[in-house]
């Protein structure tokens, strides 16, 4: 493909609270998409909290040092899925009941 068409995308990824939206939750998503194979320069992504958490900011700050790893991993092992918890999860390791019913 021939990456100059590609329109710029924004995403956004909305949360509110912090027990009912886990910060690990949040955090994987926004990973995920950041992770996306489509060119970094026309790629934006943002978190809009509107609880104003503290506990999801630093979790954002903390993930933000992560992703200088994650996504040049992600992108020269072509790893799939991209979302953090889902590849470094075990098949072992089911999904927690409680995100489930969020779902």
């Amino acid at each position: 493909y021939d990456e100059k068409i590609f329109p710029g995308i924004d995403i956004f990824v909305c949360t509110a609270d912090p027990t009912l939206e886990p910060p690990e939750m949040v955090i994987n998503t926004v990973l995920s998409m950041m992770a996306y194979n489509y060119p970094p320069e026309k790629l934006s992504v943002y978190l809009s909290d509107d609880g104003g958490s503290d506990l999801t900011f630093y979790a954002l700050l903390e993930a933000s040092c992560f992703a200088k790893q994650w996504l040049p991993f992600c992108n020269k092992f072509q790893v799939e899925p991209r979302s953090p918890d889902a590849y470094f999860r075990t098949p072992s390791q089911p999904m927690h009941q409680d995100w489930i019913s969020i779902k």
